[in-house]
């Protein structure tokens, strides 16, 4: 997740509306698809199947804003660390709320089977890594208080932000300087880390450990060989890419006055697609074979797509800065709930389906509202105070 582009680049720059609502659509697709993946066996039988690859469409998207709103700042003078400081100013403090929400649901949770040490875990332990997950630094398995060896337990969404740290890092450091032939070789060669998650080549002999998620890009949320690995493959190709789309001008597709539309419908379709290929092992494959297309071509072509389009009539701008402002509140907000929701199913197993789709709707409107309570009562005062005292003064 990234910041809009609406409100991150100089008012010379055009804006790019559709990228910014494509963000809100895909944050809130993530949410329908852990809603209803407490009710899956297992990842072939995921109810909305693909939704997890949204998380690759934003690092994708992160890569392209990252260098269209930063590339030409460097030039004048901005410096590493001012460049640190809007970054952590646009995460951080979503990212702490989130952390403190999932603590205050933590003893919300106990009830379901795979959460058995919540009801074990003295309140100082939660209180202790409610500090640290505030940080971002990822916890080790042995300091594991849920089962699932996430890198935050009290929030795991936010496994991704500290790949996105990474890729900010690495960029200001090291990508922002080299020439787009660089990117364009760097980003080829991550293109096979892709290749190698997806169909279990396993060239590295770790992925062994998540035969669940064979024949996928799922994972990259613990501190294990085999979650690293995939975490830095998601985050490589689709960063490196969205950087090289960010640096050639040309990369863009005008595709219709009704772009968002046309973008969204696309998007949606790829992230909602069942499971290629079946659930016959044989077929697995396929599954893997989709989601490299879908990571390697189609991601970076909706990309192009939204910023070669434009959005038509207020109704759409109005609709799409809605989806761009809430999308990061959304997606780092959200998994607490969904906690919450898989224990309450765990426990209410025969309760009549309408109950569970009832309570599953609840659930959805509860986070949307706690995401836009969150934006507007606490992200975007705190962002703007700490602006003005870090950024404005040193200007």
């Amino acid at each position: 997740m990234t910041q809009s582009l609406s409100t991150s680049v100089t008012g010379s720059k055009p804006r790019y509306e559709i990228l910014d609502g494509l963000r809100g659509v895909a944050a809130v697709i993530v949410v329908v698809f852990h809603l209803l993946e407490t009710y899956s066996r297992g990842v072939p039988y995921q109810l909305l199947n693909h939704g997890y690859l949204a998380v690759d469409f934003f690092f994708v998207l992160s890569g392209f804003v990252v260098g269209y709103a930063y590339d030409s700042r460097w030039s004048g003078g901005m410096t590493f660390k001012s460049f640190c400081v809007r970054r952590i100013i646009r995460l951080q403090p979503l990212l702490v709320f989130g952390t403190i929400v999932g603590a205050l649901l933590f003893y919300m949770q106990g009830d379901h089977p795979d959460f058995s040490p919540i009801m074990d875990t003295p309140w100082w332990v939660v209180v202790l890594l409610t500090i640290v997950g505030g940080t971002v630094l990822p916890i080790p398995k042995s300091w594991d208080i849920r089962g699932w060896a996430e890198f935050n337990p009290l929030n795991g969404a936010t496994w991704s932000l500290l790949w996105e740290y990474i890729g900010n890092i690495v960029y200001a450091t090291v990508l922002r300087r080299l020439s787009l032939r660089s990117l364009i070789v760097l980003a080829s060669l991550a293109a096979l880390l892709v290749v190698n998650v997806c169909l279990d080549i396993d060239i590295f002999g770790v992925l062994d450990a998540r035969n669940y998620a064979a024949y996928t890009i799922i994972g990259g949320w613990s501190l294990t060989p085999d979650q690293l690995l995939i975490g830095f493959s998601r985050l490589a190709y689709p960063f490196l890419i969205g950087l090289v789309i960010s640096r050639v001008a040309k990369l863009q597709i005008n595709i219709s006055r009704h772009g968002f539309i046309v973008c969204s419908v696309f998007l949606a379709a790829i992230l909602v697609v069942p499971r290629v290929g079946g659930v016959d092992p044989d077929n697995f494959w396929m599954n893997g074979l989709y989601e490299i297309v879908a990571i390697l071509l189609l991601f970076p072509v909706i990309i192009m797509m939204g910023r070669g389009s434009k959005v038509s009539g207020e109704r759409y701008e109005g609709l799409c800065k809605f989806l761009g402002d809430i999308s990061y509140p959304l997606y780092v907000t959200h998994y607490p709930i969904i906690y919450v929701q898989m224990s309450w199913a765990a426990t209410h197993p025969d309760a009549p389906t309408s109950t569970h789709i009832f309570m599953g709707c609840c659930y959805f409107i509860i986070a949307i509202a706690l995401a836009y309570a969150s934006m507007k009562l606490y992200d975007l005062p705190v962002r703007a105070w700490l602006s003005d005292k870090f950024l404005k003064r040193n200007n």
